[in-house]
């Protein structure tokens, strides 16, 4: 019988879809070094049986897990399923926190309270889901990054809920619940963890100037109210408010990568004041320009963030060359975690899985994928700390050497 560092990375993925499972029985894999993820339609929040299945098959294991706007697995977009993936670590710890966040002024300190929950000297990358509508990302993750040095790779997304913005949830120690953020830590040096992210939005109209606002709230653009300026770009599809918007997102210029722009996308409308609520911040006096969808852009969008994620694999491998003289080389397996925003989803509408294809076709070939489509997605945007995004093709590969 083979001793710990004997066992190697392994990754299964099966889904659950009209009832039944695709597999006759789950991958014997269990152990505290096992990552099981699952996401999910809305709908198992309230019909949590199939859950509750890969819950009791995994005692041991780390589980975490989120509600869509459409699961990912594979190359194929789901509906109304879970796609799944369990992953054994052979030399890799993990840690799963928690933190409550009962409205988006908590965001921020709920971010500092996962950190420190997770924080150590051996920590090599984070794996956020989040309540997709009580949370503000940008907040989120700024709290993360006051204390998590910036070699530490975080990636993650927020919950979604369809189209219907009504509730979100994530899975807690067993539990579905709304109003929390879960996070994942990877501790040790045989981790391998790249990303990449995209989105390929063209970007239209003058600059314009956010005149008011608070947090993620915009309540004024060029000294107008925020809403009447975007109802008049929607035209008759601003009757469809706030999931029409997703068509149109917001560009803002970043300060920390002025050649990148965050793209915002709506949450939430007030008619009373006249204002929209953001998946992250949106400061007084930021430039931003609204931004509108290409088709075949938004496919080379998902083909580009997996070559960024390869690019980062090829580079670990490089520079890992001695150890695979010592045997010490990278599995050939690896699993591909995708976000994608729901509002890419709406888009590309019969063309969605071309997206899912885009990636696969460029990861190697033994590299498998789930994911889901999100109201928003946390990643690097190329180096350096980790950024919300709205509208982008966000790619997660985990392996381990």
């Amino acid at each position: 019988m083979g001793t710990q560092a004997d066992i190697l990375f392994q990754t299964e993925q099966f889904c659950y879809q009209g009832g039944e499972w695709t597999v006759d029985s789950f991958p014997i894999l269990d152990s505290e070094q096992t990552l099981v993820i699952i996401f999910g339609a809305p709908s198992f929040g309230t019909q949590p049986l199939a859950i509750q299945q890969l819950i009791d098959a995994y005692p041991k294991a780390h589980i975490i897990g989120c509600s869509t706007a459409g699961e990912i697995f594979n190359r194929q977009l789901l509906d109304e399923s879970l796609s799944v993936a369990v992953l054994r670590f052979g030399k890799t710890d993990l840690r799963t926190a928690y933190a409550e966040v009962s409205s988006a002024g908590e965001s921020f300190e709920a971010g500092i309270e996962l950190a420190n929950k997770l924080n150590s000297q051996n920590l090599k990358g984070i794996f956020l889901l989040s309540d997709g509508l009580q949370v503000n990302g940008s907040e989120l993750v700024s709290g993360l990054n006051t204390r998590i040095d910036a070699s530490v790779v975080i990636t993650g997304g927020l919950a979604a809920d369809g189209d219907r913005f009504e509730s979100t949830w994530i899975i807690k120690e067993g539990q579905l619940e709304q109003g929390y953020v879960s996070a994942l830590g990877f501790y040790g040096d045989h981790v391998e963890l790249n990303y990449g992210v995209k989105g390929g939005w063209d970007i239209f109209g003058p600059e314009r100037r956010v005149s008011k606002s608070k947090g993620n709230v915009v309540y004024e653009i060029d000294d107008k109210p925020a809403l009447e300026l975007y109802k008049r770009y929607l035209g008759d599809l601003s009757e469809k408010l706030p999931s029409s918007a997703l068509r149109f997102p917001l560009a803002m210029r970043n300060k920390n990568n002025p050649k990148v722009p965050l793209v915002r996308t709506i949450l939430a409308i007030d008619e009373e004041t006249q204002s929209m609520t953001f998946a992250g911040d949106v400061p007084e006096n930021a430039t931003v320009q609204l931004m509108k969808a290409n088709v075949d852009r938004l496919i080379d969008g998902a083909a580009e963030a997996a070559m960024q994620a390869l690019r980062g694999k090829e580079s670990q491998s490089s520079s890992s060359e001695a150890n695979q003289v010592s045997g010490q080389s990278s599995s050939t397996e690896a699993l591909c975690i995708a976000i994608s925003c729901v509002g890419r989803r709406l888009v590309l509408g019969e063309y969605s899985e071309e997206e899912l294809e885009a990636s696969l076709d460029v990861l190697p070939k033994e590299t498998k994928q789930i994911g889901f489509y999100s109201y928003g997605e946390l990643s690097p945007s190329v180096t350096g700390t980790c950024e919300l995004h709205n509208q982008t093709m966000t790619l997660t590969v985990i392996n381990e050497k």
